[in-house]
């Protein structure tokens, strides 16, 4: 897939999956993974802005299988920044389809 397309899409994939559930990176990493191809590289810088931005929140819970695991957990200003990250790419997705199936042309 176009890195850029992946780029563009993935700040809405880990902020549409933070408002099911809290994740942690390695687990979104996994899950992103199934359907894109990404790395862990792509995932950590975007959390720690996501962070910095104050879109998502983060603890620590004890793992049986290691150490405690860093979990991410969206905010409110999180879901609203998702809501319309979803509706840009609803309208964007909408319009380039529109143009792809020759809607436009008279």
């Amino acid at each position: 897939m176009n890195i850029q397309f992946k780029k563009g899409v993935l700040e809405l994939c880990v902020l549409s999956l933070l408002t099911k559930r809290d994740f942690y990176g390695y687990e979104l990493v996994e899950y992103i993974s199934k359907y894109i191809n990404i790395s862990e590289g792509t995932i950590y810088p975007l959390l720690r802005r996501f962070r910095k931005e104050g879109y998502v929140t983060n603890y620590l819970q004890e793992s049986q299988e290691g150490p405690p695991r860093k979990y991410y957990k969206i905010t409110e200003e999180g879901l609203a920044a998702f809501q319309k990250l979803q509706s840009e790419w609803e309208d964007f997705t909408d319009g380039v389809n529109k143009i792809i199936r020759g809607d436009f042309v008279e």
